[in-house]
C-alpha cells in the first residue's frame, strides 16, 4: 500500500454544527454545548466544526444566545482541539454578500474569538464569491479548507471538480473539503474524484457527506481506500438520517487498519453519553422524517430532509395528487436556472419556487421572488450554466445581467453601521457591530435583551385545508422546520412558523392588506399618507431565509400602518390600510 493510502485518516466531529443543525434545527444551546465539548476536547479530533452555518443565526433569532460569547466559551473547553466553522464566502454567516470591508472584519474578528479552521465555500461554486474571504483566513494564520460543493448535473463532473480543487489550491488552501450537502456522493465517484484531486495536486481532502440516501457509509470507505485525508463525522446519537455517519463506527471500521484513526474508542463514551442526554431534552425537536433514509434526494436533490417531509405533508394534507408535480417541478426549476447546487441560500431559491410555481394556480413562474430575480440578475454570482434564456426573459424582461464579482458593487458598510449602531446604543463589544451589520432587522432586538428564549416546542400535527390545494405544510431546509402557507397575496408565500403574535389588528377592515404568510417585518417602504400604485412594494418580510414582498392590490393611499421594522406577524394580521 503506497504512503498516501497508508496515512492515518483524521477525524472532524460535526456534533456541535451540522449534525444538530441537521436533525434537531439548529436549536442546540451553549450550556448544553459546552459539558460536551470538553468531553470531544479528549478525544484526538483534526477538529471540532461547532461554529457557523445557522448557527450564529439561530443564536440571535430564536435562543437569545450570543453566538460570539459562545465561541469564547467553546475555546475555553476545547484546550486542545481546533475550533472549526463554516462560512459561506462571502455572504459569510448570512444570506447576501456583504461588502469587502465586513468581509475582512468578520473573519479577524472570528478568529481573534476562536476560530481555527475556516471552511469556505459559495453555492455556485463561484470562486469570486470566496477569495476575499480566502484571503483574510490567510492574512489571519488561520487553517484554510477551500470547498467544492457536491452536487450532478450535466454540466457538472468529475473534471470539473477537479479543475475547482486546482484554483482552490492555487488560493493557497490548506486542505479541500468535498462538500456533499445532500448526500449524492456514490463511491465511484468519491474514489475517482479523491484519487483525481490528488494526483493534481498535493493537498489534503476532506469529504463531508449526509446520510440522508443511505449512501453515506459506503462512498466514505470508498473514499477511505482512495486515501481521503479527513472524513466528517457526528457521534452517534446525533448521526445517519440527514446528518453524518457515526463517529464511533467509522473509527470503530478502521482499528487494525493502516488508516486507523488513533482515537481510543473508550475516550468516545464520554462524549457519547454526553450526546445522550442532549438527545434526550431535546426530543421534542427530532423529527422521525429527519432520521429515515430517503432515496428520492438522489433524483431531487434538496438537502437537509426537505423532500421527505414535503410528502408527510403533503399526505397528511390529501394533496398528494400534487406530489409528483412537485417532485419534476424541483429538477426543472433548477435546470431553468443553470443548475445550481442545492446548498443554502440556493436550495431555497430553487425549492420555494418548485412550490410557487406548482401550488399557486399551477402557473409557472407567475408568482417569482425576489431571490430568484437577483440570481438571474447574477447578483449571486455565475450559474454553473446560463439560465433559461424563456425563463429569464419572462421575469427581468431585458435587464442586464451581473458580469463581475457581485461584491464588487457594494460599497463600504462597516463604519456607516456602526455608528448607525452605536447611535442606537446597540453596542456594547466590538463584535456586536457585525452582528447588527448581518442581521439589522432582528439585532437590535436582540443586543438590547427584549428577545425571549424559545422554548423547545412539542411535535405538532399538520392541520389539513378544506379545499384540495395544500393551505399549509411543514418543510424542513437546511435544518430549519418552516410552516409554509400556500395563497396568492402579493406574489409570495412561505414563512417561519416559530415566531410570536404581535397587537396588530385581525378581521376585515377596509382597505386592510393582512399578511399572507407568518413572520418578520424586514422593511417598511412606505409612511403614512404615502400615495402607491397598484403593484408598488409596500413592506417586506422575511420568509424562508428570503424576502417576500407585500404589494399594494390598488391605486391608493396609505392611511395607515401598523407595524413596524423587526415585528412579527401572524397569518391574516393587519399590516395596513390602502384606501
Amino acid at each position: 500500500m503506497d504512503a498516501v493510502v497508508s496515512r492515518k485518516v483524521k477525524i472532524t466531529d460535526t456534533t456541535l454544527r451540522d449534525a444538530h443543525q441537521s436533525l434537531i434545527a439548529t436549536r442546540l444551546r451553549t450550556e448544553d454545548m459546552l459539558p460536551l465539548a470538553g468531553a470531544l476536547d479528549q478525544c484526538g479530533f483534526f477538529s471540532v466544526e461547532a461554529w457557523g452555518g445557522a448557527t450564529f443565526d439561530t443564536c440571535i433569532r430564536f435562543l437569545n444566545d450570543d453566538p460570539w460569547d459562545r465561541l469564547r466559551d467553546l475555546k475555553n473547553e476545547l484546550k486542545n482541539t481546533p475550533i472549526q466553522m463554516l462560512l459561506r464566502g462571502q455572504n459569510l454567516v448570512g444570506y447576501r454578500h456583504y461588502p469587502d470591508d465586513v468581509v475582512d472584519k468578520f473573519v479577524a474578528a472570528s478568529h481573534k474569538n476562536g476560530v481555527d479552521v475556516f471552511r469556505v465555500f459559495d453555492a455556485l461554486n463561484d470562486i469570486r464569491n470566496m477569495t476575499r474571504s480566502m484571503d483574510q483566513v490567510k492574512k489571519a494564520g488561520a487553517h484554510l479548507q477551500g470547498t467544492i460543493c457536491y452536487t450532478t448535473s450535466p454540466v457538472h463532473n468529475i473534471q470539473t471538480f477537479i479543475r475547482m480543487a486546482k484554483d482552490l489550491y492555487a488560493f493557497e488552501c490548506d486542505s479541500i473539503c468535498i462538500k456533499d450537502m445532500a448526500g449524492l456522493i456514490m463511491p465511484a465517484a468519491a474514489r475517482d474524484l479523491i484519487t483525481g484531486i490528488k494526483k493534481a495536486v498535493d493537498i489534503k481532502v476532506c469529504l463531508h457527506s449526509h446520510c440522508t440516501s443511505g449512501i453515506a457509509p459506503m462512498s466514505y470507505q470508498a473514499a477511505i481506500d482512495a486515501g481521503v485525508d479527513i472524513l466528517d463525522t457526528a457521534m452517534s446519537p446525533f448521526a445517519m438520517g440527514t446528518s453524518q455517519p457515526p463517529t464511533e463506527s467509522v473509527v470503530a471500521s478502521l482499528i487494525g487498519t493502516p488508516r486507523e484513526t488513533g482515537i481510543d474508542l473508550t475516550r468516545l463514551r464520554a462524549a457519547r453519553n454526553a450526546c445522550i442526554h442532549i438527545r434526550e431534552k431535546y426530543a421534542g425537536l427530532l423529527n422521525p422524517i429527519s432520521e429515515r433514509v430517503d432515496s428520492n434526494v438522489l433524483m431531487y436533490q434538496l438537502p437537509g430532509g426537505m423532500i421527505s417531509n414535503l410528502v408527510s405533508q403533503l399526505q397528511e394534507q390529501d394533496a398528494l395528487d400534487r406530489l409528483d408535480d412537485v417532485f419534476a417541478e424541483v429538477p426543472r426549476v433548477r435546470k431553468d436556472l443553470g443548475y445550481p447546487p442545492l446548498v443554502t441560500p440556493t436550495s431555497q431559491i430553487v425549492g420555494t419556487q418548485a412550490v410557487l410555481n406548482v401550488l399557486v394556480n399551477g402557473e409557472r413562474y407567475r408568482n417569482v421572488t425576489k431571490e430568484v430575480k437577483d440570481y438571474i440578475h447574477g447578483q449571486y454570482g455565475k450559474s454553473p450554466a446560463p439560465v433559461s434564456a424563456e425563463v429569464r426573459t419572462l421575469i427581468i424582461g431585458n435587464d442586464d445581467i451581473i458580469t463581475v464579482r457581485p461584491a464588487d458593487l457594494l460599497e463600504p458598510s462597516y463604519e456607516k453601521m456602526k455608528a448607525e449602531a452605536t447611535k442606537a446604543g446597540l453596542i456594547h463589544k466590538e463584535e456586536d457591530i457585525l452582528t447588527y451589520i448581518l442581521y439589522p432587522a432582528i439585532a437590535p432586538s436582540f443586543l438590547k435583551g427584549e428577545r425571549t428564549v424559545e422554548e423547545i416546542p412539542q411535535k405538532q400535527t399538520a392541520v389539513k385545508p378544506a379545499s384540495g390545494m395544500p393551505g399549509q405544510m411543514e418543510v424542513e431546509v437546511d435544518g430549519e422546520v418552516f410552516s409554509v402557507r400556500i395563497m396568492s397575496v402579493g406574489g409570495n408565500a412561505m414563512e417561519i412558523s416559530s415566531v410570536t403574535q404581535q397587537k396588530v389588528p385581525r378581521g376585515e377592515i377596509d382597505g386592510g392588506i393582512k399578511s399572507n404568510m407568518q413572520g418578520m417585518v424586514l422593511k417598511v417602504n412606505v409612511s403614512r399618507g404615502a400615495l402607491v400604485k397598484k403593484g408598488d412594494t409596500l413592506l417586506v418580510l422575511e420568509a424562508m431565509k428570503m424576502e417576500n414582498p407585500i404589494h399594494s392590490p390598488v391605486d391608493g393611499k396609505v392611511i395607515e400602518i401598523f407595524v413596524d421594522t423587526g415585528d412579527v406577524v401572524q397569518t391574516g394580521d393587519v399590516l395596513l390600510v390602502v384606501q
